[in-house]
């Protein structure tokens, strides 16, 4: 019986590697999962019946991490007095701090805003889709 010689077997190991080792996250991918992220919480903290009162008076947080106006929403929604001891809201300004840590310091050479419009952070437009007209 004939061994398999060192090309067939250098080659199993070199198509291994990609799925055992992915790319680790870039600076602009983590700021955008973690944009998102935190939009999701706050959503679903505003949609469910919140327990505190509070809830409803915390500033809007929709964040675009495109629009330079993103910075000054999550150090007012950070420096927000309302519902400092409600552990949802905590976490929640927990990740937004960590946000403004990622885009104000250690990712600020990656960042392209395109936009620099407050109030699309207060009444963002929502995303429709539109069926081609093979689909209506």
């Amino acid at each position: 019986m004939r061994t398999p010689g060192p090309l067939p077997v250098l080659l199993l190991l070199l198509a291994g590697v990609p799925a055992a080792w992915p790319a680790p996250p870039t600076c602009y991918s983590r700021m955008r999962a973690l944009s998102q992220e935190i939009t999701r919480d706050f959503q679903l903290l505003q949609s469910s019946e919140p327990s505190e009162p509070c809830v409803r008076y915390l500033p809007r947080l929709y964040l675009d991490i495109h629009n330079y106006c993103v910075l000054e929403k999550l150090r007012d929604f950070v420096a927000s007095p309302q519902c400092w001891k409600v552990a949802q809201v905590d976490s929640l300004k927990d990740k937004a701090r960590k946000l403004y840590t990622i885009m104000n310091s250690f990712c600020r050479r990656d960042l392209v805003f395109l936009l620099d419009d407050c109030n699309a952070l207060e009444y963002p437009i929502p995303v429709t889709t539109v069926l081609p007209d093979h689909q209506r």
